[in-house]
């Protein structure tokens, strides 16, 4: 059953180095949705945070001459919050797994779990990639192709694997393995997109192996609460933030009307934790299982993925700061299909930013404003002339509502929601290019004005509509569209509007004062060196 409060969550990231595009690109989609659900009118939670145990964080402190606490408040503090700020994510909740709140409900968790039978103790041999955190299995690995020892290499990383041999306890996940597959068929939208759900079918039905869920050969991780001379698995660790940041084990009232999470973002390479591991943990301990994990691509640069390994970790604010935040926001989930591989590049990004955003809606916003001003001294004009040139745009809007809402807030297609809305802008530009208000302004009979004030009173009431389906996706743009159409003193401000009402006709009152405000989307400058 669903709980009151729509909940999203982030993976929580691994504070090894700053973050790059492909974090930010998971992050701004939650953003998003979570933006465009509490535009619905409905109570959001929205977590994101830091995973920041494990022998990959250690290791780098110890490179760097700190402790791997002072390394994560360094790297936390100074990179990856800043970041979700500059990119205006509005995240209700920061979860970082060496807080007291995330440590000490994490052992009550694997304690249950040993009371009730479900760890061992027990041996494990095995190839470690320490990049993961996770010993992998041979169909995980690739060889070397440098033509000298043969070596065996992540997949996902490129370097090479260590054969680790060490005592462990063990979850009994291959008991899990019937369990998940009689779920995945009961609820077929878990996994999403459809190649991951076959992705995970396809790994459980050839059975599982249980999980050693602790180690015994480092100690920066949770202590095994039984036997302090292990630490808990990280995997384990950081899949419990979602549910200790919401109140497990402290604040049961608080835990019931949130959890578990409306849907799980992660990244493919991530996948099979979050809808294998986490569920089976949840159904051993009695607890309801998430409403979906969404798996998005990867973020390719020159056909290698972009990672901090692979040397293509590009920071976010190298495009900021020449594109913008909005039009960053925008593009990544308007130029990949959510749940695909997609590829950036500087040239595409600049391409579809003069295109669709400068060219199609930046100069929309600013041709009207100017008109108004220009042929009615900043006064919207009332329609008293509609036609079917009119109805053709009412039920653009109309349909653009309708099918954005669909595919964002239920579908989490952002390109398909985005595109939708950009189908209208244009629709938009085009009535405006058959109507030739510049042409009609010319007859000053009462006809002729009275056609003029219709077709600008169209365009403004479109884009007051426009402004409401991009509030989630460009805030500070919608922002300045919703001030230069006058709007927050006839409707509340624009965080107020429900999207699902946005397709209502003639909400934009006439009278309203209309401004030509700052350029949207400016031209831009020449790439920097």
């Amino acid at each position: 059953m669903p709980s009151p409060t729509y909940y999203v969550s982030t993976p929580i990231y691994y504070v090894n180095d700053a973050p790059h595009l492909g974090h930010a690109y998971t992050t701004v989609a939650g953003d998003v949705l979570t933006r465009w659900h509490r535009q619905r009118g409905e109570k959001v939670w929205y977590l994101t945070g830091t995973d920041e145990h494990g022998q990959k964080i250690m290791r780098t402190a110890e490179a760097n001459g700190v402790t791997p606490q002072e390394w994560c408040d360094k790297l936390v503090g100074e990179a990856w919050q800043p970041l979700w700020e500059h990119l205006n994510i509005k995240n209700d909740d920061f979860i970082r797994t060496t807080q007291k709140r995330h440590t000490d409900r994490v052992q009550e968790f694997v304690q249950d779990l040993y009371d009730k039978g479900e760890i061992y103790k027990g041996g494990y041999e095995g190839p470690y990639c320490v990049g993961c955190e996770e010993y992998k299995l041979p169909g995980d690995l690739i060889k070397s192709d440098d033509g000298t020892d043969g070596s065996e290499l992540c997949a996902i990383h490129k370097k090479p694997v260590e054969l680790l041999k060490e005592e462990n306890y063990f979850f009994k996940l291959s008991e899990y393995g019937p369990k998940l597959l009689e779920f995945y068929e009961a609820n077929p939208g878990f996994i999403q997109p459809e190649s991951a759900r076959n992705e995970v079918l396809n790994f459980v039905r050839k059975g599982l192996q249980d999980l050693s869920i602790s180690r015994s050969t480092f100690d920066w991780g949770v202590p095994v609460p039984w036997d302090t001379e292990h630490v808990i698995y990280v995997w384990v660790d950081a899949l419990l933030n979602y549910a200790t940041a919401v109140g497990y084990g402290a604040d049961q009232a608080r835990f019931e009307e949130i959890f578990p999470a409306d849907v799980h973002l992660v990244g493919k390479d991530i996948l099979r934790f979050h809808a294998i591991i986490w569920p089976a943990m949840l159904m051993a301990n009695g607890l309801p299982v998430p409403g979906k994990v969404a798996a998005n691509g990867w973020l390719m640069v020159g056909g290698e993925k972009m990672s901090k390994s692979n040397l293509t970790g590009i920071k976010p604010q190298d495009l900021t700061s020449h594109f913008g935040v909005d039009a960053y926001r925008w593009y990544f989930l308007r130029a990949i299909a959510f749940g695909q591989d997609g590829s950036f590049s500087w040239e595409d990004f600049t391409a579809r930013y003069t295109s669709e955003l400068a060219n199609d809606y930046g100069n929309l916003a600013s041709r009207v404003a100017a008109m108004v001003g220009k042929y009615f001294g900043g006064e919207l004009p009332a329609a008293i002339a509609d036609g079917d040139a009119e109805k053709a745009v009412q039920d653009g809007l109309a349909k653009a509502v309708t099918e954005a809402d669909r595919r964002i807030g239920d579908e989490l297609d952002f390109q398909g929601g985005i595109l939708a809305v950009f189908d209208f802008v244009k629709q938009v530009n085009g009535y405006l290019t058959e109507q030739e208000p510049w042409k009609v302004a010319k007859d000053e009979s009462p006809e002729g004005r009275a056609r003029l004030a219709t077709i600008l009173y169209t365009a403004a009431e479109s884009l007051r509509g426009v402004a409401v389906l991009l509030n989630s996706v460009m805030p500070d743009t919608s922002q300045q569209l919703w001030d230069s159409l006058g709007a927050e003193a006839p409707l509340g401000s624009l965080a107020e509007q429900r999207v699902q009402d946005a397709g209502a006709w003639g909400l934009l009152p006439a009278g309203s004062k209309v401004t030509k405000g700052a350029v949207l989307f400016p031209r831009l400058e020449e790439k920097p060196a």
